[in-house]
């Protein structure tokens, strides 16, 4: 809980005091607590109250999900494996492999209680800046930005994963608590509104004292994520998977929504093109420069006081002998995924590639995966088949392996000069939306919207910067296979992976009946063998009900008018 937040809930007090006396009511405003006004008539308790609404973001940072345990939702997919089989650590292997694990009493991806506690702070926090602020309007419509900002990233989480909410526009609504779902159609309306609102009244920049703080390009950024999702859903699902009538959105929208999420991209392109974001010349940079120019909006750390853990969860074992987690490891499958460096695909059946598979890789692949032979704070990773403190370990043999068992570790976003996070903890920075996702966003909704020109210029502008050749198909099926080939290997351990096979109705057959894998390194005469073996020990499950995560059954029996989601 914030500090604000912790202020508000603890001084707001009934204002007055009945007393009788001579058979009259007096109101007397107490002298030992705050009253609700006099909370909102203090300047420094409002900005402590709009900056304590940030915490928000601090629920998803590094790709985590609250399942239970900080697993991230990549590791639901084809592109991560966590190491562990035990509940708690491999809470997200149990449910990868098994569907039934999500229902609406059982451990599910749960954000239902949490999102609402944080959208009803933030409607007492709207309700109180107009009724009591002794603010400007200018002022009070930036702070309402902010507000609504932090609550449209909140229903967006939502809404991911539950289609249908139910929508609480102000305090009288939450308080009443006998409000139905809304449409999943009405309800990405209702988020774009929220960062429509933001965008129009944020600055482009904010001052060095409210770094971190929602700015103009924050907020058409997650505008056009918004779109995104939207327009995704309108075009994918059409009510194949779920028959409950306030799931799902209007197919004919499909390129109206597009066409939104391109416009929205297109404001924060036109920002970089000013000067206020950019792309990095050096992938690494990215996610450990303070200042990266491609940080649209991110979350700052500071040691010793405000820190974070990534290193400690999944840093190669012989950082810390004894002592690290390595919490989830890339798959084979997104070790193939990454391009030669000229562009080309790689194969295994490729003699030459196949001999040497590390060699002549694409730039991004050697910033985010530690392979056999890498070097990694001046030593050589030996991550083949062997007893070794970081040797490849068979998943499944132990609960706790604390090493590989694909044969690779993760190198993107860990410290290579921080050499005593045990003590020190961690402090680079999240960053929550970046300038390369939103031309991603702008090469798909423009491919969409059958502008192939402009997606092309979008996605070829991310390729050259990662120093690969332009590669952008002129027509959409072959141009959506590049997107999602981008998006995997630029996002890789984001967090973004599992929802994006979500949006695009993949997930039932890429992650079901399947078991993903790793390479299993041996010597073999003077080089190496390299033997393709599973990371899982039971078949992914995805299966189509899925796509709406049910409501908690607690929620539904607190809410009479609240129905669940057809099919739980």
């Amino acid at each position: 809980m914030s500090k604000a937040t912790s202020i508000i809930k603890r001084s707001i007090v009934l204002a007055g005091i009945v007393v009788a006396a001579h058979g009259c009511k007096i109101d007397v405003t107490p002298t030992d607590k705050y009253t609700e006004e006099a909370i909102f008539r203090n300047p420094e308790n409002m900005e402590l109250y709009v900056a304590g609404l940030y915490a928000e973001f601090q629920t998803f940072k590094f790709g985590q999900f609250p399942i239970g345990y900080s697993n991230a939702t990549d590791a639901l997919t084809d592109i991560e494996k966590y190491t562990s089989s035990a509940s708690g650590n491999g809470t997200v292997n149990v449910l990868a492999v098994d569907a039934g694990r999500v229902n609406a009493a059982g451990p599910q991806l749960n954000y239902w209680s949490a999102g609402y506690a944080r959208i009803r702070r933030i409607n007492e926090f709207l309700f109180g800046l107009y009724k009591y602020a002794k603010l400007s309007d200018t002022e009070k419509e930036l702070y309402e930005a902010e507000a609504r900002f932090v609550r449209g990233y909140t229903y967006f989480w939502l809404v991911k994963l539950h289609g249908s909410v139910v929508l609480m526009p102000g305090l009288e609504e939450y308080n009443n608590n006998s409000r139905q779902r809304s449409s999943e159609e009405d309800c990405w309306k209702y988020i774009a509104a929220d960062f429509e609102y933001a965008a129009e009244k944020l600055s482009i920049t904010q001052t060095a004292s409210r770094t971190g703080r929602a700015t103009k390009g924050a907020a058409y950024g997650m505008l056009a994520r918004t779109w995104l999702y939207a327009a995704s859903i309108a075009e994918y699902d059409r009510k194949q998977f779920n028959q409950d009538p306030l799931t799902g959105v209007n197919a004919a929208n499909a390129t109206a929504y597009y066409e939104k999420a391109a416009a929205a991209a297109t404001e924060v392109i036109k920002l970089g093109e000013e000067g206020y974001y950019g792309l990095e010349t050096k992938f690494a940079d990215v996610f450990l420069k303070k200042d990266s120019k491609e940080a649209i909006f991110k979350l700052d750390y500071i040691a010793p006081q405000f820190t974070h853990q990534y290193d400690f969860g999944f840093t190669p074992p012989g950082d810390i002998p004894g002592q690290g987690m390595v919490y989830g490891v890339p798959t084979a499958e997104l070790v193939n995924e990454f391009q030669m460096a000229d562009g080309s695909k790689f194969s295994w059946s490729n003699p030459a590639q196949a001999a040497e598979p590390y060699k002549d890789r694409e730039p991004r692949f050697y910033a985010s995966i530690l392979y056999n032979g890498a070097t990694w704070k001046g030593r050589t990773i030996d991550s083949k088949e062997g007893s070794g403190i970081e040797n490849f370990a068979e998943y499944g043999v132990s609960t706790e392996p604390k090493r590989t068992v694909t044969g690779y570790y993760i190198k993107k976003m860990l410290d290579s000069t921080n050499i005593n996070f045990v003590q020190n903890k961690s402090a680079q920075s999240w960053l929550e939306l970046r300038y390369a996702e939103i031309l991603l966003i702008a090469a798909e909704a423009r491919a969409k919207s059958n502008n192939i020109p402009g997606a092309q210029d979008a996605l070829n502008t991310l390729r050259k910067a990662r120093y690969m050749p332009e590669d952008a198909p002129a027509d959409v099926p072959n141009l959506m296979k590049a997107i999602e080939h981008e998006r995997i290997v630029e996002l890789a351990f984001e967090g973004h992976r599992y929802w994006d096979l979500r949006r695009w109705r993949k997930a039932h057959t890429v992650l079901n009946g399947v078991r993903f894998t790793g390479h299993k390194i041996a010597a073999e005469g003077a080089g190496w063998k390299y033997t393709v073996v599973s990371a899982d020990n039971a078949d992914r499950q995805f299966t189509p009900a899925l796509y709406y995560i049910p409501i908690p059954q607690d929620e539904i029996m607190r809410n009479s008018a609240i129905t669940q989601i057809q099919g739980w």
